[in-house]
């Protein structure tokens, strides 16, 4: 791999713990997994990386955290995090990083800001989603159908992360399009 490549792996990681200085919101009641901005780190990686890079930015990312570094939202890191209702989310991550580039090179005739809406919110969201409810169901003991209830509340969240996605992606393309690797 490039030494060009692993730079941009490392710096989306490193966005990734970035947005995870933004405090997080609890939700009790899902087994304490908690509103975060760092899915927008997976958007982005996914999005602006493509598939391969932007899944090895993710799990770069959560290699740190399991060796204990305090980079998910709210200072969390080390093994136990995987052991938490959020291990669906986290085990999610890289592959709805590399779905959303995927998406993306598959969408390259698309205009980009929809082709980088409907990445992120497919691969962000979507698959993401695939992942974490049955890891909530599972580490919190709950059915399928309760997680995926309780899980409705962080759709709008998400859906606000998926158009600042599109957005900065849109805006990065005008300046730098180059820098859309997804689109190489």
């Amino acid at each position: 791999m490039a030494d060009r490549s692993l730079v941009h792996i490392a710096f989306y990681a490193a966005l990734i713990a970035a947005l995870g200085l933004v405090p997080p919101v609890a939700i009790p009641f899902l087994g304490g997994v908690p509103i975060t901005a760092q899915t927008l780190g997976v958007m982005l990686a996914g999005v602006m990386l493509g598939p391969v890079r932007g899944a090895l930015a993710v799990l770069l990312f959560l290699f740190l955290v399991a060796l204990g570094a305090p980079f998910l939202a709210g200072g969390r890191g080390g093994l136990g995090v995987f052991a938490s209702p959020s291990v669906g989310f986290l085990i999610g991550w890289p592959v709805g990083a590399f779905v959303a580039g995927w998406i993306m090179q598959v969408t390259s005739r698309l205009n980009i800001l929809v082709a980088a809406g409907l990445s992120a919110a497919v691969g962000g969201i979507g698959v993401v989603y695939l992942f974490g409810i049955p890891g909530v169901a599972y580490m919190a003991n709950l059915s399928l159908e309760k997680a995926a209830l309780g899980s409705a509340i962080y759709i709008p969240g998400d859906l606000v992360k998926v158009v600042i996605t599109a957005l900065v992606v849109q805006t990065v393309a005008r300046g730098l399009p180059g820098a859309v690797l997804s689109r190489g």
